[in-house]
């Protein structure tokens, strides 16, 4: 048996733009996708601080170090520039998998710059 469970995230990123003319996706800034391990064209669900709008498209990479995510296609109506978002891509995991697993969360600034890299067993011993 496989479960679904987080992968990856980048959270409170900043939303730099909407393109309702592009044919979909959200674009996001190459060194986020790196480091949160997202794969071009991977399945990625969205969540709008601002709106509370959740949604599902796919990342496409956008220039390293230029700070952009932007929502294209359809999912362009569904932010607006500044608008915080937390994108999260989910993998299947097998019960031995999950022996040594954790979520990596990619934290950035209002910039979209990266400040840091972590997992979320180092996040919750924190708490």
């Amino acid at each position: 048996m496989q479960r679904t469970l987080l992968l990856a995230k980048i959270h409170n990123c900043t939303l730099t733009g909407a393109n309702i003319n592009y044919v979909g996706s959200i674009s996001i800034d190459q060194v986020l996708l790196d480091k949160a391990g997202i794969l071009p064209y991977e399945q990625v669900q969205v969540v709008n601080n601002a709106n509370g709008q959740r949604f599902i498209t796919y990342a496409i990479p956008a220039l390293e170090n230029s700070g952009i995510i932007e929502l294209n296609g359809a999912a362009a109506r569904l932010g607006i520039t500044g608008d915080r978002l937390i994108i999260m891509a989910y993998g299947q995991f097998t019960p031995e998998e999950l022996k040594n697993y954790s979520p990596t969360v990619v934290i950035v600034d209002e910039k979209n710059r990266l400040l840091e890299v972590r997992h979320y067993d180092d996040l919750l011993s924190k708490v």
